[in-house]
């Protein structure tokens, strides 16, 4: 274990023991050396707080991102990467922070232990090769070098497990598929998109897979042409009071099959900057949906935009904002109203005219 990794292991300790599972505000619900998931507690409500761990970890800052519909939340999320923390323990920093501004926003009293967390972890042994000249003690320091290897080997088996866990086996095949086709590019150097962006949606993807709203049948996600960095999300379910649930029902008479296919595009500086989201089919009047199927929400622009936010999140969203908004499906509509190109020409000048008079549409409510 080197030592930047057991300095790591000791950050992640220490917030876990200050911050347990059955913590009353604060809780580290798991945590390994590239990720953790957090759960912020108010009330009834419990938050989703996640953070991805780079391998230059502490050169390189941690993101951080939830899965909420809370705006408040997601501001204090979003807040922490501009957040000037010098610590030479950024970890127990980061978390700091989250807890005393998550407690100030929800009127919550700051836990009293806080403050341990700008106190130096305890050390986790580090693994230091002892020379010898004695073959007993050369026999011995190798027994002991099997015994941590076995202990490092399970420890991280299950890690994998806990991380797993609650994902389909089809799902877990797609994710395997996607980490192999990841390694053949790096090694034969044809590398699409980011490191940073393909770390962090995987993560998503893999946070999707183990979401009851996924489970439940509401969407499914597809990656076209095995891509991390273009989606295609099958909107199945929406609220059973609304029209447009009432025109999926007519679809699927008509069709045999009903949904909203929306595309997800990605760029290599994701989570940074917002992806770009379209309908693909069918066409659709209302719901804040513009010409070439663009989506007209602020939370699309650089300004509305969070590295905070989820794709579940994102996704549940645009969801509401259709129904809110009266989408009705155009039956008999040409295939050709909607594509990438037009898309993306509405979506710029929606963009430019909203820059020069606000938002106003949809609702902040709609997200």
């Amino acid at each position: 274990m080197s030592q930047s990794t057991a300095s790591l292991r000791a950050e992640l300790k220490h917030i876990s023991v200050l911050f347990p599972r059955s913590h009353s505000v604060f809780r580290v619900v798991s945590s390994s050396i590239d990720e953790i998931c957090c759960h912020f507690v108010n009330g009834k409500d419990k938050h989703v707080i996640n953070c991805t761990i780079s391998e230059s970890y502490p050169q390189s800052k941690p993101m951080w991102y939830c899965d909420t519909e809370d705006i408040s939340v997601m501001q204090v999320v979003g807040n922490l990467a501009d957040a000037d923390l010098t610590s030479k323990y950024l970890i127990n920093s980061m978390v700091k922070f989250l807890v005393m501004q998550l407690c100030k926003h929800f009127n919550l009293p700051v836990p009293m232990h806080i403050e341990e967390l700008d106190k130096p972890p305890q050390p986790v042994e580090v693994d230091v090769g002892i020379d010898s000249s004695s073959e007993d003690e050369d026999d011995e320091l190798n027994d002991v070098d099997d015994a941590v290897l076995e202990e490092n080997v399970a420890a991280e088996i299950e890690e994998v497990r806990k991380e797993n866990s609650g994902i389909s086996q089809e799902n877990l095949a797609i994710l395997n598929k996607i980490k192999q086709t990841q390694r053949k590019d790096y090694i034969s150097g044809r590398v699409s998109g980011s490191v940073q962006a393909s770390d962090r949606l995987l993560k998503e993807l893999k946070a999707i897979y183990k979401s009851e709203s996924f489970k439940k049948g509401c969407y499914n996600v597809e990656l076209v042409n095995d891509s991390l960095y273009e989606w295609h999300v099958q909107i199945l379910k929406v609220d059973p009071e609304s029209n447009l649930h009432a025109d999926l029902k007519k679809l699927k008479a008509k069709n045999g099959t009903a949904s909203i296919i929306m595309g997800i595009s990605f760029r290599d500086n994701f989570p940074f900057d917002p992806p770009f989201v379209r309908v693909v089919c069918p066409v659709l009047n209302g719901g804040f949906v513009l010409g070439g199927g663009a989506i007209c929400m602020e939370l699309l622009t650089k300004q509305g935009w969070s590295s905070a936010y989820s794709i579940e999140s994102l996704i549940m969203q645009i969801m509401a904002t259709l129904v809110k908004g009266k989408a009705r499906i155009h039956f008999g509509a040409s295939e050709s109203a909607y594509s990438l190109s037009k898309a993306q020409q509405s979506f710029q000048r929606l963009v430019q005219i909203h820059e020069k008079n606000g938002w106003f549409t949809p609702p902040a409510s709609d997200g």
